[in-house]
């Protein structure tokens, strides 16, 4: 360069040498970048995403849609689609990256990076950092990110996060990671540890802070303390959930009970169960033998003698409200049948509820503990204990998860899954109600087996986003870790599964939930105007909705929300404008997606109605330069 022409060959290798040595002193994490073949060639690609309804669950949608998300693919160019989609939306992230020990964990570029590849670190940490600098844009306000890490990386993840999140480092956790010694080959030293690293947004608090027990009283003093009166009933009705659908009879009273129709009861009865099959929870046999069921007082009763007595009843809406005749000719046989049971019985009108301790209380009323204690020193069988003022989460050793991941598979095909204590003592602490969490790590799916088994314990709609990529390799080119390892775990959760054992066969209640798998596909920028109809409308539902549908053929696609709505014309003619005048009509305000936007803004014009044009608004939000 000619500003250093006047330098002789000594004074610029000082000069460098002094340059080098300034940048390597400077505070912070440093890595080579130069030499490594960087993602520059799929960087200006667009990503879309595949629906597969054959490996989703159910395979036809949900009345509801589709709640949860399992994405195949290479997880830098799921998270740019996600970004596209769910910026600021997603509470957690919780993620449990290759810890590039080089014994065949890290995957990257279709191949292992072994422990003798002088790039390893390097590559490492320029991998990780191109994808948190991008899911840390996902989260909320209040959101977090937690990240997995063993003793040897620590230190470098965390100045990583430092530099991806600076100043919202929260702390770290440790947890023991198996219950024998096993000696390193240098120093007699058991390394029987990892780590958990936290960094969370401005708003973010774990739960493990102090709760209101004003709701609790004891004023019949039941030795068993204070307790609240709560709901005996979930919010699923009669056809989402058959087999809590059914009478409840008081022994004290001889009244009979009829279930609500629209909420079934929270509790399975002894009755209804497989042979075999176990509960999580308590029946409701044992809900009513340890009076933990607040019957109506001073109720109004019914007792009708004959079948017709009772059909007229029912039809003239005297009868308790929840028996019913049907709408249709379908629901009008199953409830004549429902009918016959409560002949000659002796009916209740009110509801019972349910008797809840506060003894049973899980959430913490103590700060949440940097300390997991190990399950091996436990002595209950609660999933947090209260410690010298600490709410501490007990956890179990990897080899707990590789024995439930044996348990729900049938097989030994991924090697050291986190133990779900681990997992779904996060999800705890982090999330509630319809919360969104996102694992870009997936694995078997740990984190989504987290999420719906926090569901049952709490009642929470939380849902998740598990991405995965096949980790197919050049030995190995027809493995699919997602689709046959995450996808499926979830997949026999979501329908129950049979664990062979010495007596026979134990059943495993299935757990509420359901996924669209989906697979990522690169689409370069000059073929962004062949991507499909079913393609965009898959984007456009995320963008806007909580849940997804399928691409259904016809004139347009429409989804409702309250009082808004979402459209997406594929192909535009005169002779749709009558059908979709009529679809927005009542709506407050509407986002209509079109391919020729300014031609439908002639023909419709009408108040709120926001016009968007394909495929240039995806790729606007995609961050495309035009």
């Amino acid at each position: 360069m000619p500003q250093y022409d006047h330098l002789t060959k000594d004074e610029l290798i000082r000069l460098l040498e002094t340059r080098d040595s300034r940048d390597a002193s400077r505070f912070g994490l440093v890595w080579e970048t130069n030499e490594i073949e960087r993602d520059k060639a799929i960087n200006a690609d667009f990503v879309a995403l595949d629906f597969l309804p054959e490996h989703s669950e159910p395979q036809q949608a949900p009345s509801e849609g589709w709640r949860n998300l399992i994405i195949e693919g290479d997880n830098f160019d799921a998270l740019r689609y996600l970004r596209m989609a769910y910026a600021g939306r997603i509470k957690c992230i919780l993620i449990d990256p290759p810890y590039n020990t080089g014994k065949k964990d890290f995957v990257y570029n279709d191949s292992f990076v072994g422990e003798n590849d002088s790039w390893r670190f390097s590559t490492w940490i320029e991998f990780l950092y191109q994808r948190l600098i991008i899911a840390r844009d996902l989260l909320r306000d209040d959101g977090v990110m937690l990240v997995c890490i063993n003793d040897e990386s620590r230190a470098k993840l965390e100045l990583l996060l430092d530099k991806v999140m600076p100043g919202r480092r929260v702390g770290s956790f440790v947890w023991r990671t198996r219950s024998g010694a096993n000696d390193s080959k240098e120093y007699f030293r058991s390394v029987d540890h990892e780590h958990v690293l936290c960094y969370a947004k401005t708003n973010f608090s774990f739960a493990g802070k102090v709760k209101s027990t004003d709701a609790y009283t004891n004023d019949d003093d039941d030795p068993r303390g204070a307790w609240n009166n709560d709901n005996l009933v979930q919010n699923k009705n009669y056809k989402q959930r058959p087999n809590t659908f059914y009478p409840i009879y008081n022994p004290t009273t001889e009244t009979w009970y009829a279930c609500d129709p629209d909420n079934v009861w929270r509790f399975s009865s002894k009755a209804r169960l497989k042979p075999g099959q176990q509960l999580r929870s308590l029946t409701m046999e044992q809900i009513i033998a340890e009076k933990k069921v607040l019957w109506p007082k001073e109720e109004k009763v019914i007792q009708y003698e004959s079948k017709e007595e009772l059909r007229a009843a029912v039809e003239e809406g005297t009868a308790p409200r929840n028996l019913r005749l049907g709408a249709n000719e379908e629901e009008r046989a199953f409830w004549e049948h429902e009918l016959d049971f409560w002949v000659g019985k002796k009916i209740g009108y009110g509801k019972p509820r349910y008797k809840r301790h506060l003894s049973e209380v899980k959430r913490s009323e103590k700060p949440f503990s940097s300390w997991l204690m190990p399950a091996a020193l436990k002595k209950n069988e609660r999933s947090e204990i209260d410690t010298d003022g600490l709410n501490i989460a007990v956890v179990g050793g990897t080899s707990d998860g590789t024995s439930l991941l044996q348990e729900i598979m049938g097989n030994k095909d991924f090697d050291y899954p986190k133990p779900l204590s681990l997992i779904q003592s996060f999800i705890r602490q982090t999330t509630s109600d319809d919360d969104l969490i996102l694992d870009f790590f997936a694995g078997s799916g740990t984190t989504g087996q987290a999420v719906l088994e926090q569901n049952l314990e709490d009642g929470g709609a939380r849902r998740f986003i598990l991405v995965s990529n096949s980790e197919a390799t050049k030995e190995q080119p027809l493995k699919n870790l997602c689709r046959d390892v995450c996808a499926q775990r979830v997949r026999r959760l979501i329908e129950g599964y049979s664990v062979p054992t010495r007596n026979g066969v134990k059943e495993i209640e299935a757990l509420e939930g359901d996924f669209a798998y989906l697979k990522c596909r690169r689409i370069s920028p000059g073929k962004l105007l062949e991507i499909e109809h079913e393609q965009v409308w898959t984007a456009l539902q995320m963008i806007h909705r909580e849940v997804l549908f399928p691409f259904a053929v016809g004139d347009f696609q429409i989804s409702l929300d309250g009082d808004s709505g979402l459209l997406y014309i594929p192909r535009f003619s005169k002779k749709i404008v009558p059908a979709i005048k009529a679809a927005v009509h009542e709506l407050a305000g509407a986002v209509i997606y079109s391919w020729q936007p300014e031609a439908l803004r002639q023909h419709i014009r009408m108040n709120l109605l926001q016009y968007e044009a394909i495929p240039e608004g995806l790729a606007r939000r995609f961050g495309m330069k035009g």
